[in-house]
C-alpha cells in the first residue's frame, strides 16, 4: 500500500459546506470501519480558526485507486473543492515507509 495525501481549497463559503462536511465525514468513517487506513482534517490560520481548506492522508494500492477513491469523496463529488492528489513516501516517523533521503529533508 502506499500513502496518498488530499489537498483542498474550499471554494464556497462555510454555510455551503455544511452538508458536503457531514457527508465526508460520515464516508471517512464508513472506510474506516472497512478497514481502511485515512485520516482527514481541516487547515487552521494563525488563531487556530478553519483556514479554509483541508487535507485527508490515506493508502491505496495505486495512483489509480487513489485517483478512484478521491472521485468518491462527497467534498470532491460537491464541486466545491479545488484539491490536488499526491503521493506521500514518508521517510522518518511512525508511518515511515521510505528510507531517508541522506542529506535531504523530509
Amino acid at each position: 500500500m502506499v500513502w496518498f495525501v488530499k489537498q483542498e481549497t474550499f471554494l464556497a463559503p462555510r454555510p455551503a459546506l455544511e452538508e458536503p462536511l457531514r457527508d465526508h465525514r460520515a464516508w471517512v468513517r464508513q472506510l474506516q470501519a472497512s478497514g481502511h487506513r485515512i485520516s482527514s482534517g481541516y487547515l487552521v490560520d494563525e488563531e487556530g480558526r478553519p483556514g479554509g481548506g483541508g487535507l485527508m492522508l490515506f493508502e491505496a494500492p495505486d495512483a489509480e485507486a487513489a485517483a478512484v477513491l478521491v472521485a468518491a469523496d462527497p467534498m470532491v463529488r460537491s464541486g466545491l473543492v479545488d484539491w490536488q492528489l499526491h503521493q506521500w513516501r514518508s521517510a522518518v516517523g511512525d508511518l515511515a515507509t521510505a528510507p531517508a533521503a541522506e542529506g535531504g529533508s523530509a
